[in-house]
Order: C-alpha cells, then structure tokens, then sequence
C-alpha cells in the first residue's frame, strides 16, 4: 500500500480502498513483521484504522471469512509479535493503545480507556479461547498451549479478574472486577479443545463454496 497509487477506479484498480500512503500511522512500519499480516479494525472512504483486533482477526478465521493463506499470516503475527499481542497475560483486545488525548473522543472519555487499559490496549484473559480455536483451524496448537501456560500461571491466583493493564497485560486492570466467570469460561473451554479438538466444530464454519461462485438465474418474471 505504501506504494500504491490513488485515485485508481473500476475493476482494475489495485488500490482498491484508495489508501492514501501517507495517512498510514509510523507504527505500522514496526509492527509489521517481514511475515505475517492481519485484517486492519476499520476500512472507509473517510478513514481507515491500522489497529490490531482480536476479535474481529479470529471471527474471520473461524468463520472462513479469511482464506487460509490470511489466516495463516495472522498466526504468523502473533507468533512474530508475541510480547505485543500476548505479552505476559493473554491476550491484547487491541493493539497498539491510542495515546494523547484521542482516546478521549474516541472512546468517550471512559476512565477505563486510558492507554494500556480495558478496551484501549488491555488484555482480556477471556479471548484466550478464541485464540485456541484459531490456532486449532489453522494446525498451530504450539501457540495455543503457550498462550494457555501464561494464563494458568497467574490467572487462578489473581482471582480470575476480567482485565489486565500495562503494554505487557502485566498488572490487574485497576477497576477489573474479580471472579469474572467468563475469564473462567474463556479458560475452561481452551483448555477443553486443546484436550479434545473436535470441540472445534461446533463454533467453527466452513468455507461455503456456492456462496464464493452464486449460480446467476433468471427471475421468475423474466420473459423473452
């Protein structure tokens, strides 16, 4: 894209969403891996928004919005920026935190939307199974076991919390509740499918093949 041209149109436009180069954020230039990739948060004729989302990379993976070779690139990432999206405590909600006083407007001024913190950056034990299952799909259980190691190694002692602060996920969010079931939840049920991943195919879509190649009809209306 930092190549691309703009203001190209029609089917043969490379530049499909016509991404201004310079509209891309530095940050993006670390962060990217010489392998690897992820869907960005938000596309738009108005704005386009670089962050990393976990929800919305493994959604696509799960239900084969993604094709293998992008669902393999986002895997790819985790693995290349671990300490950025798992870091001690998985896994980060979004990534990287806004800063400055953007989070302000962006968020609504919510005092948990600090950087690092609750939907700003923070760390939510409760998607971990939901990184399980990707990593289930995509034949790269090595991540989720990592991932579920970190977790067990805190989680129970601090009290199943519902977030995690800091660029790390290192420190309990300072309003997280504690006793969070879906933190246990989000536990439990990568822990079940690590065990026994034929768990994966009730949450787990395949690739609809007429959908991908319709078959054009004639209305019933249509006459000669």
């Amino acid at each position: 894209v930092y190549r691309y041209r703009t203001e190209e149109y029609s089917h043969t436009a490379v530049n499909k969403f016509n991404v201004i180069p310079e509209s891309i954020p530095d940050w993006v230039f670390d962060f990217m891996p010489s392998r690897g990739g992820y869907f960005v948060g938000n596309v738009s004729p108005a704005r386009m928004d670089f962050r990393w989302f976990a929800l919305g990379n493994f959604v696509a993976i799960l239900a084969s919005m993604a094709t293998p070779e992008q669902a393999a690139a986002i895997m790819d990432l985790i693995e290349e920026r671990w300490e950025d999206l798992i870091g001690e405590m998985p896994l980060k909600i979004s990534f990287p935190a806004i800063e400055s006083h953007e989070w302000e407007f962006v968020t609504g001024c919510d005092p948990k939307n600090t950087r690092w913190s609750y939907h700003n950056g923070g760390s939510w034990p409760v998607l971990l199974w939901l990184l399980t299952a990707a990593c289930i799909k995509t034949g790269r259980l090595k991540i989720a076991r990592r991932a579920i190691e970190l977790a067990e190694a805190r989680l129970a002692r601090d009290g199943w919390p519902e977030y995690y602060d800091g660029k790390l996920g290192r420190y309990v969010g300072k309003q997280a509740r504690k006793l969070q079931t879906w933190s246990v939840a989000g536990y439990l049920v990568a822990k079940m499918m690590v065990e026994d991943p034929s768990h994966l195919g009730m949450i787990s879509l395949e690739e609809d093949r007429a959908m991908m190649k319709p078959v054009l009809k004639r209305s019933a209306s249509w006459t000669v």
